[in-house]
């Protein structure tokens, strides 16, 4: 009998031991994606550098200028998550990413603090448009079955483009000094200008995007429900979607330990040498560039809320590991904290496809815009109150931040272990389609 399956159905059924999704049609994408991480990796590590050398301003006030910056730009997401729904997310990305370009050559200018604030407002308004739009652009890219791949490779990607980009930038902080930094500035305004163009003439598969919301008349044959207009109210009413935020931000909040807590921790607590962080969040790269998408393959097929409840558990394991370390013989602590580096970032691939792929599937596709907003919100949220939360904790005593650490994630496993005993009693559902009552199905491009 002749074998009537299509090439490409082969090709997305296909088994692949590296987890790698099928990527007919979505190399600039992905391109877009790497280039925009090594972008991030020459200049947000040295950022606090850069403005020290470029201005006269006191560490004080550029810290508080760089703060303020966050805080303003918390609103963003929420702003431009409407502009996705209605223009399309390749365009938002796009002109995001044009942007952020713009606030960079501002920071080749900047004199003093309120100059700072402003260039780095529009940079964080144009890297808020790219992340608010990354999870449709997914969406369009991918298959149902392949979102989980996607959101794998797309991790995979970002830490080997930040971990060159942040090796590049120090051996230019190193060969060149201040004009070394401005040089890096300038190297990320390419790369910004690079993925604007590359997303911006990339074309998913299938029609071309929509430039507009459904038109009313498809919208009406849809089973009845809340109005596909209804912004962030319907948003707001989807209780299973705001669970998954709020365990999002749990996750934020771990993974804030290293850029806020792990470095301070180690020196300040545990007496190691400041390089033993370097070594750390190396092998915490590298891991993920490498073993990212083999391991969202071996997660991809399980229910996604059980899933998500191990990777909060795995969190907790490595949180007492590193807590425990200030009570540890002095000889134990290295290795001890390869270990808890080992754990955590087992934690780190298990959760991260997934909780970006159930972002992505909760919400209708009329609304993405305005769901992947309110998750990224969580994001805003997270790394607005990590540094303050942390260094508070860390003053009363170094074990208090671990606790917090484990109590949350122990919150997030017990909700989402709750919730899948929940669901594991209804009617069977694809464990890639959450059940969501009140929406409207997903729907394929």
């Amino acid at each position: 009998m002749p074998d009537t399956t299509s090439h490409s159905d082969r090709r997305r059924s296909a088994p692949n031991r590296w987890g790698l999704p099928d990527l007919h049609g979505g190399s600039k994408l992905l391109t877009a994606a790497a280039v925009d991480s090594i972008g991030s990796g020459l200049f947000y590590a040295f950022q606090v550098i850069y403005f020290v050398k470029v201005t006269s301003l006191a560490l004080p006030v550029i810290g508080l200028a760089l703060t303020l910056v966050q805080l303003l730009s918390l609103p963003a997401p929420t702003l431009l998550g409407p502009l996705v729904d209605r223009v399309g997310p390749r365009l938002v990305a796009a002109g995001g990413n044009l942007l952020a370009a713009a606030g960079f050559g501002g920071f080749l200018l900047v004199h003093s603090a309120w100059q700072i604030v402003a260039a780095g407002l529009v940079v964080q308004i144009g890297v808020s448009g790219y992340w608010t739009s990354s999870g449709a652009l997914v969406g369009l890219a991918a298959e149902q079955d392949q979102r989980t791949r996607w959101f794998g490779l797309i991790n995979a990607l970002r830490n080997a483009g930040v971990g060159l980009g942040g090796a590049v930038a120090a051996l230019a902080l190193g060969a060149g000094g201040t004009t070394g930094l401005r040089w890096l500035v300038v190297g990320n305004i390419v790369s910004y200008l690079f993925s604007a163009w590359l997303i911006g003439s990339w074309r998913h598969r299938g029609s071309a995007e929509p430039a507009a919301e459904p038109a009313p008349s498809a919208a009406a044959s849809e089973p009845a429900g809340p109005e596909p207009a209804g912004g962030y109210r319907a948003v707001l009413r989807d209780t299973a979607f705001l669970r998954m935020a709020v365990v999002n931000l749990v996750f934020v909040l771990a993974a804030m330990v290293l850029s806020v807590l792990l470095a301070v921790y180690i020196v300040e607590s545990l007496h190691q040498p400041v390089w033993t962080a370097g070594v750390l969040l190396t092998l915490n790269t590298a891991l993920v560039a490498v073993f990212q998408t083999p391991v969202g393959r071996l997660v991809e097929l399980r229910p996604p809320q059980r899933v998500i409840a191990l990777a909060a558990l795995v969190n907790v394991l490595a949180f007492l590991l590193f807590g425990l370390l200030v009570h540890a013989p002095s000889w134990s602590v290295l290795p001890g904290l390869v270990l808890a580096m080992l754990v955590y970032t087992a934690a780190e691939m298990i959760q991260s496809p997934v909780v970006s792929g159930q972002a992505l599937e909760l919400a209708p596709e009329q609304l993405r815009g305005r769901y992947q907003a309110v998750f990224q919100l969580s994001w805003g949220l997270g790394g607005a109150i990590a540094p303050v939360v942390f260094t508070s904790l860390l003053t009363v005593g170094p074990l208090w931040p671990w606790v917090l650490l484990v109590v949350l994630n122990l919150g997030a496993a017990a909700a989402l272990g709750v919730r899948a005993r929940v669901r594991t009693g209804a009617a069977p559902r694809p464990a890639t389609l959450p059940s969501v009552p009140h929406q409207q199905p997903v729907k394929e491009h």
